[in-house]
C-alpha cells in the first residue's frame, strides 16, 4: 500500500478534480478531466469517475502510484520554526 502525502485544504471539501491539481498529481485541471474519465483515479481504493465528487478530510486518492491524503490546515509540519 502506497504511503499518502498529506495535502491541506482550506475548506471542508473539494472537488476531486481541483483536489488532484492541488497535490500535483496532475499538471491542471483539464488533465484532470480524462484521467478521471478513464477510471485511472481512485478514491480511498476504489475507481472514481466523478470530478465533481466531493473529497474530506481523511480521503485518500490513488493516481499513477502516488497518493494523497485530505488533510486540514491545522495538520502540523514539524517545522522548527
Amino acid at each position: 500500500m502506497l504511503e499518502p502525502m498529506d495535502v491541506p485544504i482550506r475548506d471542508e471539501s473539494i472537488r476531486l478534480g481541483q483536489f488532484l491539481k492541488l497535490a500535483n498529481l496532475v499538471e491542471s485541471g483539464a488533465e484532470a478531466k480524462p484521467v478521471i474519465a478513464d477510471g485511472l483515479v481512485k478514491v480511498n481504493g476504489e475507481v472514481e469517475t466523478r470530478r465533481g465528487r466531493q473529497l474530506v478530510v481523511g480521503d485518500v486518492v490513488e493516481l499513477q502510484g502516488q497518493a494523497a491524503r485530505v488533510s486540514d490546515e491545522d495538520v502540523p509540519d514539524n517545522l522548527p520554526w
